[in-house]
């Protein structure tokens, strides 16, 4: 037996053939003390995809600097808003693919495995990878839950998925879904969560539509995140039938000294009070789940500084989160892959393939017995 695939046990006769699913997202900390936090950072900063600068000068910067400093105040704003379901991303992920995955049972029965994972942290994309080969997973979608594609969120869940597969002896069929940032569906979920905010709020002066900032030499590298984030909001704004002087487009969430995407979130807090702009609602359609840097770093932070500038209200919009328009929308998108694959079926259909699985682990034995 090769060593490279020593103790794969990829393929066993008999087994009833499923197809996998595996929603993945960015990550989260064990927990929210500073050691757990200075893991998941050391994990996620260390991504090639994430930071793009020379190998050894960053290990320095990230060693010497970030993980000494960072993880105590990342660990104070994680005990923020930890619950005991854990972080707000974990918990919402849980949540949004058990939905999914009851939605698709519906319509395929045990033939359709769904699970999640993080690109960081646990449970990671190697553990869902094991588990779904586990149960006889011949094929597998992989679904990012990044609406907008970069190479540090969509780009990297691809990289380290194929990685994981080169230790595997009988590879699935594979389908890496990309980005949805202009689907219908998703377009009039964000604009009707938008909506359901004002009737419960009251219209603000303006929308800002914030996305998960990016430095700018991405977008100079050939990125398409800023693109297709402009796009997201654009569309957004139209589907709200908003006129130009009623919405407009920030990048939160910068980090180190280099530029990022423009304009910042963090500075426009502060400028629009200054500009009549007096009750603001905020939308973050970059993110499916709501996380540290939506229920802190917006709805608190951005709030306190927003009210500090001369605001008089701030209405943050939540992320669509495990709502049903939400599973509906993705369930859409996995559903028309898998249907490539297979027809919708019923109960009997996962008994009769049972009954063949047995009947080709007889011929198996049978023929392993001759020989």
């Amino acid at each position: 037996m090769s060593k490279r695939f020593q103790g794969q046990t990829d393929f066993k006769h008999g087994r009833q053939p499923v197809t996998g699913i595996l929603l993945v997202n960015l990550g989260t900390p064990d927990d929210p003390s500073p050691a757990a936090v200075r893991r998941y950072l050391a994990e996620f900063l260390s991504d090639r995809r994430v930071v793009e600068i020379p190998k050894l000068l960053w290990k320095m910067i990230l060693h010497g600097i970030v993980l000494r400093v960072r993880p105590k105040k990342s660990a104070a704003a994680y005990q923020r808003v930890w619950s005991e379901q854990g972080s707000p991303l974990m918990s919402g992920s849980a949540a949004l693919t058990e939905n999914i995955g009851k939605h698709l049972a519906g319509l395929f029965g045990e033939r359709v495995r769904t699970l999640l994972a993080m690109r960081y942290g646990n449970p990671s994309i190697r553990q869902g990878l094991q588990q779904l080969q586990t149960d006889g997973a011949e094929r597998i979608i992989v679904l990012p839950l990044y609406p907008q594609y970069s190479g540090a969120t969509t780009g990297t869940v691809a990289e380290e998925v194929f990685r994981q597969l080169m230790g595997w002896r009988w590879v699935p069929e594979l389908h890496v879904l990309g980005p949805y940032h202009d689907d219908p569906d998703y377009i009039r979920a964000i604009a009707a969560s938008v909506e359901h905010s004002w009737q419960q709020n009251g219209r603000g002066d303006k929308l800002l539509i914030s996305f998960h900032g990016m430095p700018k030499a991405t977008l100079i590298d050939g990125d398409p995140y800023f693109c297709q984030s402009h796009k997201t909001a654009r569309l957004i704004a139209e589907q709200l039938n908003l006129g130009e002087a009623e919405w407009e487009l920030a990048f939160q969430s910068r980090f180190g000294a280099a530029e990022w995407l423009k304009p910042y979130a963090a500075e426009r807090w502060g400028a629009l009070p200054n500009e009549g702009v007096k009750h603001l609602t905020v939308v973050c359609p970059g993110f499916s789940i709501d996380c540290l840097e939506t229920v802190d770093e917006i709805a608190n932070e951005g709030r306190e500084d927003f009210l500090a500038a001369g605001g008089e209200s701030f209405d943050y919009v939540p992320c669509l989160n495990d709502s049903s328009a939400h599973v509906e929308l993705l369930a859409k998108r996995l559903q028309k892959q898998l249907s490539v694959w297979m027809e919708p079926g019923s109960p009997d259909d996962t008994e009769m393939l049972r009954r063949q699985s047995e009947k080709t682990l007889e011929l198996a034995r049978a023929w392993g017995a001759e020989h």
